[in-house]
């Protein structure tokens, strides 16, 4: 019963509740092609008007009198009309049709369509169609209801026997409302499949992300750690290196010492945390971390593959800190795997060049020869390489080159800045 009491109201505001927004310009379905969909729309209510106006006419020969033109271009323009307010427009389309067919009844021949002419339909089963595209299923199945309802009320009270079309109209609007609903529903999949292909993208970019901060974090502990080891046993070691040592430096020798052994326990702490969903074996996580010392043996490998990799060094080289060396090390195998991957028979050209304040790398591949694989992971080496850069304080500059080929250059400085540059989180 309650729901009975409610359906009333419920009805009321289907009907006239606005309709949902146009798509935004540029969307996903047919607000592309919008502006060519409103110039047929135009059309073809103008041709209907003409055959509207001329269907009203009575069969008397008397001319076309004024009631016809007016009833005929108001039922063309709410046509025109319901592209951009569908409720509002299908008002107004079912009021005009059953003043039309109050006003022309007795004067229309009793061989005449009715209440519907064959325009008259056709309008009305485009004010329909385009107010379903908009509003939901049950919205324009109740529009349809009262349209039925109306043409049925026009049939009844009328002053002689006509050619009915409720029987044959019937049919058509219900095809209209079904086409109309059928759009909207592909529409909205649409747009709902292309919001989630974004959030997707996006959540796959920011697990890429922590991947790869919790891969530098476990290289950077394992460079740390060898360090603080070294200070712990020196710091040991140093009272035997004296002759006599006094008190005050054996206190602090332990205490640099102690701090060693207790910074080395924390770091170990944070890499079990990094490394307990870690799949790689025991000898990969305790594997001491590359430098540039085993760069041949990183391009050897390349080459082995297929890849043709020439390479250059300009200036003097010398040892560099470790997490300068292990992130160029890293940059340059990087760049490989994507030349390898998206440059297939490519050349590829390794420069490294050692400056006052730093290192610098540049991998160039020119353009492949043949096409491309899959591109399943977009930029997210990129990605990689950027954190590593601005971790140090460096630069990265990626792009394709003038001949088709791309091309990869890292700055890396010997000393970061005193404040750290803010990580690059954005996707290339």
């Amino acid at each position: 019963m309650a729901a009975l009491r409610r359906a009333p109201r419920a009805l009321f505001e289907d009907l006239t509740a606005p309709a949902d927004p146009l798509p935004a310009m540029g969307g996903p379905g047919w607000p592309v092609w919008r502006p060519v969909f409103g110039m047929v729309l135009v059309l073809c209510a103008v041709a209907l008007a003409v055959v509207q106006v001329s269907a009203l006419a009575p069969v008397d020969g008397g001319g076309v009198p004024g009631y016809a033109v007016l009833l005929g271009i108001a039922q063309a323009a709410a046509l025109v009309v319901g592209m951009s307010r569908p409720v509002s427009a299908w008002w107004a389309s079912t009021v005009l049709m059953v003043v039309t067919a109050r006003i022309t009844e007795p004067g229309v021949s009793p061989d005449a369509l009715f209440p519907w002419t064959v325009s008259g339909l056709l309008l009305q089963s485009g004010v329909l169609f385009l107010l379903a595209l908009r509003v939901r299923p049950r919205r324009s199945a109740g529009a349809l209801v009262v349209t039925l309802l109306a043409a049925l009320s026009c049939t009844v009270a009328t002053t002689r026997a006509h050619n009915y079309v409720l029987d044959r109209g019937t049919p058509v609007l219900i095809a209209a409302v079904l086409i109309g609903a059928a759009l909207r529903g592909l529409r909205l999949a649409r747009t709902q499949l292309v919001v989630q292909e974004e959030l997707t993208a996006g959540e796959r970019a920011r697990r890429t992300l922590l991947e790869e901060r919790n891969r530098i974090a476990r290289e950077l502990h394992d460079v740390v750690a060898h360090h603080m080891s070294v200070i712990s046993i020196q710091a040991q070691v140093a009272p035997h290196l004296v002759d006599n040592p006094s008190d005050a430096l054996r206190e602090n020798l332990a205490g640099i010492r102690q701090n060693a052994v207790e910074a080395l326990t924390e770091l170990r702490h944070v890499l079990g945390v990094l490394r307990s969903e870690d799949a790689l074996s025991q000898g990969a996580r305790h594997a001491p971390q590359p430098t540039l010392d085993r760069l041949d043996e990183l391009l050897d490998n390349v080459r082995g593959a297929g890849l043709v990799v020439t390479t250059a060094t300009t200036g003097v080289p010398r040892p560099l800190p470790p997490s300068v060396e292990l992130s160029a090390f890293r940059i340059v195998q990087e760049a490989l795997s994507n030349a390898m991957r998206h440059a297939p028979g490519a050349r590829v050209r390794v420069e490294t060049s050692y400056g006052t304040t730093g290192l610098s790398v540049r991998i160039t591949n020119t353009a492949p020869d043949g096409p491309p694989a899959p591109q399943q992971s977009m930029g997210h080496g990129l990605l990689g390489m950027r954190e590593r850069t601005a971790m140090l304080g460096g630069e990265l500059a990626a792009g394709a080159t003038p001949d088709g080929g791309y091309e990869v250059t890292a700055i890396l400085p010997v000393s970061a800045p005193a404040q750290s540059a803010e990580p690059v989180e954005d996707i290339p």
